[in-house]
């Protein structure tokens, strides 16, 4: 990774407090492509964001009003930069950790001239803190996030009480909270933490599963999942106090 991709995506381990011993991911080395290093390059002026910049006002953001939904974990962004070309009505911002997926995204959003669409190269738990305003969002989605299934390493899972209490507080009143997972047991303690966490509820109704809605494309997880014979669980919890 050449010394200007480096500047322009932030290291999360670096900016990381100390006090955060356990963390929801891991980084992952590898190299970026030609391609995703030229998307870098040629677009993270126009699409990046950095904890730097504090504190977000939309508004000036994305020159505009209107409906902010937050994924964290987009991967590829595949699925992120479908939802922005098919809902031109709402701003999205991504968070992602691992550089090759960041560039990715932004040479193909760049490519297409999509202008609803903002993307943050750190730990998603320091953007929350840090860079979105309390009650500002529709809708935070939570796709295929990585399900630690040993159980030793439960307590890496990133949804957990703490973090529902933090997503209800970046949620505006009626916005929602969307996970997807293709791991049963995970589903089920995102059931139980969710179903017992303060100020939401269960769009689908109390312990039951929400349908795929036909926003949500099919991630290349679940379509992995789907080849292995697993099922595929959406939660959807909305914001009510």
């Amino acid at each position: 990774m050449n010394t200007e991709i480096e500047t322009h995506t932030p290291n999360a381990e670096a900016t990381e407090p100390k006090r955060r011993s356990v963390r929801s991911f891991v980084v992952r080395a590898g190299r970026m492509t030609e391609g995703q290093e030229r998307g870098m390059q040629l677009y993270w002026s126009q699409y990046g964001l950095t904890l730097e910049q504090g504190m977000l006002d939309f508004s000036q953001v994305f020159g505009r009003q209107a409906p902010v939904v937050i994924e964290i974990g987009f991967g590829m962004g595949d699925s992120l930069l479908e939802m922005a070309r098919q809902m031109p009505e709402k701003d999205f911002i991504g968070i992602e950790v691992h550089p090759p997926g960041v560039g990715r995204l932004l040479a193909r959003a760049g490519e297409e001239g999509i202008t609803n669409l903002r993307v943050y190269c750190e730990d998603a738990i320091e953007v929350l803190q840090r860079c979105i305003p309390d009650a500002s969002l529709q809708g935070l989605q939570l796709f295929f996030p990585d399900p630690w299934p040993k159980k030793r390493h439960h307590k890496r899972r990133i949804v957990q009480p703490e973090f529902a209490q933090r997503i209800r507080q970046k949620l505006a009143v009626g916005g929602h909270f969307h996970m997807a997972t293709d791991w049963q047991p995970y589903a089920e303690h995102m059931m139980e933490v969710m179903s017992a966490a303060e100020g939401y509820t269960n769009a689908a109704g109390s312990g039951e599963y929400s349908p795929q809605p036909d926003w949500r494309p099919v991630t290349k997880f679940q379509a992995r999942g789907e080849k292995l014979g697993h099922g595929v669980w959406d939660l959807i919890f909305t914001r009510i106090a």
